[in-house]
């Protein structure tokens, strides 16, 4: 599905990839909403099942795909520059189906450390049982070369990693996997969206977007995306069929109405989440602040060579006399940050979150409770202004 667009800069994709073609046609393609395809003719049925076979587009049945999912696709499929995109019903049915296309019994999957916790608890509690052996090496690379095994299949990593955003020099790692032979690279790059970072022109084989978060914009969809070079994509395609993924017409129309806008959110996001990462830096109460596009963040070359920006996540570490309880109770002080999971839409959110009880390799002892901020389209302003009431009402709190 990948279209002729491959001289365009990410702004310019976003806007005309998968878009309507024809003298008199939509802007927008239509919301194709069906689960039963009929034909003309025996003979257009069976092409239409051949080339589905096949894994060419084209309507069949409402499981397998609809044109206003294929024009989604295409946006995605563009940004990532790989050979095609598969949409699934979340984030997390996108990594799972990843992985199964790959991994079979007898298999060795090696985790990066820092990755989304869901990722941990589906290796551990359901690969493992199914007779894939899962362990995880160090963010920084220092201990994978040394985890490889034989048997070593998959090597999944997220850069930068979930909660304290540990940058992953991804060409370095497929530089070791690919010493190996038939070792696969899959990279979680919900935080890049495709328009920041683009692991498969770095060398992955595989890229995996929660699509729920930038590319849809608005926290109104659940959504994710595998993109895959052409010598993974009939696994992928063929696994997502068995396990019957699929997504609906309006939600891919939301996250195509979403995408078109997401280089100026994610620069808006950008540029006020790292006024608000320098403005915590300076604040007494907090110990540090993790944002790759900071200039003393340990990942920030990695950041600057591979990234062409940055968003809006990033989380602060308070000092270690600031008890769990008082991290909450400024969370809840907090006006213009919401409660909540997720991130990547218009909105600010703020939640407490533990590095140690999602990382296996990673000690924590002895450091501060840490908080993920989201940092939404609001004014910057306003943004310092309701940190600094809480700031300031924590701290009173602590001098009483």
């Amino acid at each position: 599905m990948n279209e002729p667009h491959s001289s365009l800069q990410p702004a310019t994709l976003i806007t005309h990839a998968g878009r309507p073609k024809g003298c008199k046609v939509t802007v927008n393609p239509v919301v194709a909403r069906t689960s039963t395809v009929v034909f003309d003719s025996m003979a257009t049925l069976r092409e239409a099942v051949a080339g589905r076979a096949r894994h060419e587009t084209g309507l069949v049945y409402g499981r397998k795909g609809s044109p206003t999912g294929e024009s989604l696709e295409a946006v995605i499929c563009a940004l990532e520059g790989g050979h095609r995109s598969r949409l699934f019903s979340s984030g997390l049915a996108a990594i799972t189906c990843a992985i199964l296309s790959v991994v079979r019994s007898g298999d060795h999957v090696l985790v990066v450390d820092s990755c989304y916790e869901p990722v941990r608890k589906f290796c551990v509690q359901y690969l493992q049982q199914m007779g894939v052996d899962c362990s995880f090496f160090q963010p920084d690379l220092s201990d994978l070369k040394a985890k490889i095994r034989p048997n070593t299949r998959l090597i999944w990593t997220e850069s930068p990693g979930s909660i304290l955003f540990e940058m992953c020099d991804l060409p370095a790692l497929v530089a070791l996997a690919k010493a190996h032979d038939n070792v696969v690279v899959a990279v979680d790059n919900t935080w890049g969206s495709g328009l920041m970072y683009c692991p498969l022109r770095l060398g992955a084989d595989i890229s995996v977007i929660a699509a729920t978060k930038y590319l849809v914009g608005h926290s109104d969809v659940m959504l994710g995306a595998v993109t895959t070079h052409q010598d993974r994509w009939t696994a992928l395609a063929d696994m997502g069929d068995l396990l019957g993924h699929c997504v609906s017409p309006d939600d891919a129309y939301l996250a195509l109405r979403g995408v078109r806008t997401l280089s100026v959110r994610m620069r808006q996001q950008q540029d006020t989440a790292l006024q608000v990462a320098q403005w915590l830096q300076k604040q007494a109460l907090i110990s540090t602040v993790f944002y790759p596009a900071l200039p003393d963040d340990p990942g920030h070359a990695i950041w600057k060579r591979d990234f062409s920006g940055a968003n809006g996540l990033l989380s602060c570490e308070f000092r270690t006399d600031v008890s769990a309880q008082a991290v909450d109770a400024f969370v809840e002080t907090l006006q213009l940050f919401g409660i909540g999971h997720s991130w990547g839409g218009y909105e600010s959110l703020a939640l407490p979150v533990s590095p140690a009880a999602v990382r296996s390799l990673s000690h924590w002892q002895g450091r501060g409770n840490v908080v993920r901020l989201h940092v939404g389209l609001e004014d910057p302003a306003d943004l310092i202004h309701d940190l600094q009431t809480a700031l300031a009402r924590l701290g009173e709190g602590l001098a009483g």
